[in-house]
């Protein structure tokens, strides 16, 4: 009995290099290629998408492969749930070893987004079915509603592109906006058109306090573009300031140099800060230098997309 134990313990050894080899594997061949290979942080992913409502499914049987992500560990596993750190190597192998002697283990807890889960207890278990070929896997699952579609591999930068475009999406579709140019008016970061929108609505308040009319949301929007949006980025192009911020956009800069405009207000208690002084500091204070655009450039081509 003393024999068996010992070879069984000598194979949970063999499966965790295994198991860590295959993830440096696929570390290095998705470098080759630009693609990730890194588990996606449940955190970071709704602090993005901001899921409304949750639903308790229950027990089920889902997908090994179909998850991609975990709530608190998706550092230490590769995306195929392969071991990246000797520090798991004693809890791995106890896993191993309880599932060669067929001891029942507990289901893990999953999150549910779409057809994708992340793992909120459980990631040993995930791993050590994976290494092992294991198909399915029991569970207990709580349903995120989104409609931002997910996949594995996803890098946060495709994610955010993909919530921006979504948000853009729901923007032209709940307003009336075709008065505007809106080809050029582009954001590159979440939450921004929910933004532009709050501008539009406080600048129609202020023309209102004025009117004994109340404007429509369309004349607001057209006032806000001519006496605000555009002075501001006229500012911008006549400054060059777009080349300093390599990756953004005219949109991304109006609103960083409007709440920069402000913070200067606050900051010298006068009104009396113009938007030319608060474009050229906001460009001098976080603009990048030729060196610091070469940088960004290298990242571009030689980082993960």
């Amino acid at each position: 009995m003393s024999r068996m134990f010992a070879d069984l313990f000598t194979q949970t050894n063999e499966d965790f290099e295994k198991a860590k080899s295959r993830g440096r594997i696929q570390s290095i061949l998705s470098s080759l290629v630009r693609k990730n290979s890194d588990l996606l942080s449940l955190y970071a992913v709704t602090e993005l998408i901001k899921p409304k409502n949750e639903t308790y499914r229950g027990m089920q049987t889902i997908p090994v492969k179909n998850i991609i992500g975990s709530e608190g560990r998706y550092q230490d596993f590769s995306l195929a749930f392969y071991p990246k750190k000797e520090l798991l190597r004693a809890r791995w192998r106890s896993i191993d070893l309880a599932t060669k002697k067929y001891v029942i283990l507990p289901p893990i807890s999953v999150y549910k987004l779409g057809e994708w889960y992340f793992v909120r207890d459980g990631n040993h278990r995930v791993s050590v079915a994976k290494t092992q070929g294991v198909e399915f896997i029991d569970a207990e699952v709580v349903e995120l509603d989104s409609e931002i579609p997910l996949e594995p591999g996803l890098t946060m930068k495709q994610l955010r592109r993909r919530v921006v475009y979504y948000e853009r999406k729901r923007f032209l579709e709940q307003y009336d906006v075709d008065c505007l140019p809106i080809d050029q008016i582009v954001f590159s970061n979440a939450g921004s058109y929910a933004e532009l929108v709050n501008h539009i609505l406080v600048h129609k308040y202020f023309l209102n306090e004025d009117s004994e009319q109340e404007l429509t949301f369309k004349e607001g929007a057209i006032s806000w573009y001519q006496t605000v949006y555009e002075p501001i980025i006229s500012e911008v192009r006549k400054q060059g300031v777009l080349s300093s911020f390599p990756g953004n956009t005219e949109g991304d800069l109006y609103m960083w140099i409007v709440r920069h405009w402000d913070n200067l207000k606050h900051m010298s208690g006068s009104h009396e800060v113009s938007i030319q002084s608060a474009t050229s500091d906001y460009k001098a204070r976080y603009g990048k230098n030729l060196v610091g655009r070469w940088l960004h450039k290298l990242k571009q081509l030689f980082g993960k997309d």
